[in-house]
Order: structure tokens, then sequence, then C-alpha cells
């Protein structure tokens, strides 16, 4: 059974797959923000997708129905791409994946994924991903990353990517890794730490740190001054949320004091500091005051 449709298979030149997913994977859709930065730079093509029927409930993840141009209603569903660029100023081109993570069948999911990216002569997979953690929106952007080729692990390292000791749950880019490791197919993943108290906010600052680094690791050349910009004002916007929320501000500094040197866990915070989700509830609803009154002044 094939649960992939293709309406090409691209010649390409030792392409690199780069691949995210929304959902556990992707604290503030920092990782698919990123991918679909690309996708939308390079202007590239979409030319497979995965059949949703098999891996999703789509009672917890429903088809949404949009009109076209025309005002026809039309059903849009869990969807999982894949997209190419040649790259003719590159050692090789790029194939993006932007995906959902699905609920059933991971390892057909994942098989089914490898397959398709071994069919396009795929040399390398690097996946991008965003974890919340415990630290803190002043400081900059830590990325963890892993390999299971000692190369890449190399130049993950030499980007000042900190290596991962996670041990627990995984999410579907895990079993991708896993995946692609079975088929000695080299991958690698960088994971982005989104502060827990503004993870339900879009992140560009996390974003276009993993774009950074990206950039570094391919050498793809791309102009990330737009997106430095508005990592500055979201920093600004942030810093200004939490000065006004004391709370927050308070939990802010003791993650500045408990924060620990580059490349090692931050401690716990103190039990007596406000909840996750009662610090996220103060600063979103003072992030969307300031966004409403952004858009009132803009008329």
């Amino acid at each position: 059974m094939s649960y992939m449709r293709m309406d090409v298979l691209p010649e390409l030149r030792k392409p690199v797959l780069i691949a995210a997913f929304l959902g556990w994977n992707d604290a503030a859709q920092a990782a698919t923000s990123a991918v679909q930065h690309l996708i939308s730079h390079y202007r590239a093509e979409k030319f497979a997708e995965v059949d949703p029927e098999d891996f999703f409930d789509f009672t917890e993840a429903r088809p949404r129905v949009v009109l076209d141009d025309g005002g026809q209603r039309q059903l849009v569903w869990p969807a999982n791409e894949f997209y190419y660029h040649a790259a003719p100023t590159l050692p090789h081109d790029l194939v993006f994946f932007l995906g959902i993570e699905p609920h059933l069948k991971w390892r057909t999911f994942t098989s089914t994924l490898v397959d398709t990216a071994r069919q396009c002569g795929v040399a390398t997979v690097l996946m991008l991903g965003a974890l919340v953690a415990d630290v803190a929106h002043t400081r900059p952007v830590r990325l963890t990353g892993s390999s299971n080729d000692p190369a890449l692990r190399e130049r993950l390292r030499a980007l000042k990517v900190a290596g991962s000791r996670y041990e627990g749950p995984t999410g579907i880019v895990g079993a991708l890794s896993d995946a692609c490791t079975r088929a000695a197919l080299p991958v690698a993943s960088m994971w982005g730490n989104v502060p827990h108290y503004i993870s339900a906010t879009p992140n560009p600052k996390v974003m276009h740190s993993l774009l950074e680094r990206l950039d570094g690791f391919l050498h793809l050349g791309i102009e990330l001054q737009t997106l430095a910009r508005a990592a500055q004002q979201f920093d600004v916007q942030v810093s200004e949320a939490v000065r006004r929320t004391p709370s927050v501000a308070t939990y802010v500094r003791e993650l500045e004091r408990r924060g620990s040197a580059e490349g090692e866990e931050a401690e716990p915070p103190p039990s007596e500091l406000p909840s996750a989700e009662a610090l996220i509830q103060d600063l979103e609803q003072f992030l969307r005051r300031r966004r409403a009154s952004e858009g009132e002044d803009a008329e």
C-alpha cells in the first residue's frame, strides 16, 4: 500500500532534507516557522504529500473548511508535504518537509518518509525542533542537538550547538531520527529552547536562531537581517510585558540568577514562584493587548 502521493520525482544533486513538525516538537511554532520561511525564500515547489487517512485521528486534528476564490467550500486535511529547490550555487540541492506530528502508526509513517528521502537521493537529514525550557528571554537562545554521524556532531559542536543528554518521552522527530539511523541515513537535529513563560506566543527570536545556525551548518547564505529585526522587536515587547507584570519579572530575575553557564541545564525554579500557567496567562494577556493597540494605531 502506498501512503505517499507524488506528483513528480525531482532529479536532485545529493540533496539535504530539512524537516519540521507541528505539535509536541514545535514549541511556539519556531521550527515549522523556520522551515516555512525557507520554503517561501526559495520558492520551493511541492512535489509529494503523505495521505493523512491512516495516520491521524480526525477528531483530534480536524480537517478545515475554507472558501476558494470563487466562494466554493474546500476541505483542507492535515498536511505532510515535501518541497524541493535546485540550488546550483550550493554543493547540494534542498528538500523541505513540513508536517504535523501524526497520532497513529509512527513506524509506518517514518518508514514512508525515509523511503521518499531515499527515492530523492537524500544524503543528509536535518530536523529542526523547539522545546519549552526554564530559560530567560534575556539570554541568547540556547540550542541543543544530536546526530548519528560523527562528522555532523562535530559540525554541531563547531556551531556551539550543545549536545543533548535528554532521556524520556520523545516525539515524531525522535522517531524519525531512529528510522534514519536504522536505514543508515545520516541525520542531525537542532532544537531551540523556548522560555516556558512565553511558549504560547510565536517566537521569532528562536526561529531566527535556528535559521542562523542552519545557515552556518549548510552555508546557505540566506538573508536574515529582516528576521533579526523582528527578533529584536519581539525582545523589546516581551521585556516591556515582563516589566509591567511583577510576577513574571520576579520569575525572570530568578531564572537569570539560577541560570547556569552555557551548555548546562538551568536549575528548577523555586516553589514559591507563580505557576507556569499563571505566568503565561499574565504575559499573554499583556501581549494581546499590546498587539490590539498597535492594530488600532495602524488604522
